[in-house]
């Protein structure tokens, strides 16, 4: 009995609510069309926005096993071909795209010279103008000739690129992968600023890549450059055994033959051409095994599709923003008569 008249009570409370709400509805209906004609004016005069899209796959290097068998000779002389084909954990699963959207490559993109229309202009600097930032800093005079440098360690230009890459990562960089099943991934950029989009897709995959390249093959060009170094330093001294012995053979052209001794000095640098002449032939083919290996460890970004003008464009619909409007200016009104009979029947109780 209780519980049908709880039921009942709701009931009429609800057509209470109905009737008085139905009872405003001139109201709610003007502050619809009020609101109807605030997003039609949102949808004429908001700024389109670019987007910039860049989808890639990430081709893994292979595993170095190949090279193993001759790991052991290379040692040998001190080179290590081991690579880095074991793998990198920075750029292992979707790692990669928590690292794109890091500051450090946000950043770098941001303080990035490109060629737009024939000039070549710093992006920060685009950046500023799209976000109309010059127009409020001129009433501050440590902002209002503030120049932007490729460099790290100022106190001011660091404090501002971190609050750009706050509202980039927030509002304008998204990166995703349009099948979770694929390595494809998908890098988009928005802004009011065509050329601005295009050329900071552009730019901050190749910033990626570039790092990411250098870390992989890092070791191995450490290696290859050792490697190198040895075999010239062993070919200078084949050559300068080989010049011993035309020297040695010229200072006696006809020795006699019971005279051992004088032919010692030209039996000396032949050895020493036989000994480097060996060396070089292994630190050649072990020079050889490190740019394998560097080939092998060098990994690459496929680009798939790049951003082409004219880019994508995302505006606001005039009949969307009037929907839009009209339905959030009639619930708001419907909010305030609630609020207001709420206020007027606690006043009464008082």
């Amino acid at each position: 009995m209780n519980q049908e008249i709880s039921f009942r009570s709701l009931f009429f409370l609800f057509r209470h609510w109905i009737r008085y709400l139905w009872a405003q509805r001139k109201y709610v209906l003007l502050a619809g069309i009020f609101g109807a004609l605030a997003g039609l004016c949102y949808s004429l005069f908001n700024k389109p926005q670019y987007i910039a899209t860049v989808s890639f796959v990430v081709d893994e290097p292979k595993s170095s096993g190949g090279l193993g068998a001759y790991a052991g000779i290379a040692a040998q002389f001190g080179i290590n071909l081991n690579g880095v084909g074991g793998g990198s954990g920075l750029f292992e699963g979707d790692n990669i795209m928590q690292f794109i959207q890091s500051r450090r490559m946000i950043q770098k993109t941001l303080l990035s010279t490109v060629n737009i229309h024939g000039t070549r202009v710093m992006l920060v600097n685009r950046y500023i103008n799209l976000r109309n930032l010059r127009d409020k800093w001129k009433k501050k005079p440590e902002l209002a000739g503030l120049i932007f440098r490729d460099s790290s360690g100022l106190f001011l230009q660091d404090s501002l690129l971190g609050e750009f890459y706050k509202e980039i990562l927030k509002k304008r960089l998204h990166i995703i992968k349009p099948d979770r099943k694929l390595n494809i991934i998908a890098l988009e950029i928005g802004s009011t600023d065509e050329q601005f989009s295009k050329a900071f897709a552009e730019k901050l995959l190749q910033n990626v890549q570039d790092f990411y390249t250098h870390t992989r093959v890092q070791k191995s060009q450490d290696n290859l450059r050792s490697i190198t170094r040895q075999v010239d330093s062993v070919r200078r001294e084949l050559n300068a055994a080989i010049a011993g012995v035309a020297s040695a053979t010229e200072a006696n052209p006809n020795p006699n033959t019971a005279m051992i001794r004088l032919k010692v000095p030209s039996q000396r640098r032949t050895v020493d051409v036989q000994a480097n002449t060996a060396i070089l032939t292994e630190l050649v083919k072990n020079q050889e095994l490190s740019r394998m290996d560097v080939q092998q460890n060098t990994p690459l970004i496929q680009v798939i599709d790049s951003p082409v003008l004219p880019l994508e464009k995302k505006k606001t619909g005039k009949l969307f923003g009037m929907i839009l409007g009209g339905l959030f200016g009639g619930v708001l009104c419907m909010i305030y008569f609630t609020v207001k009979k709420i206020w007027v029947i606690e006043m009464q109780k008082n």
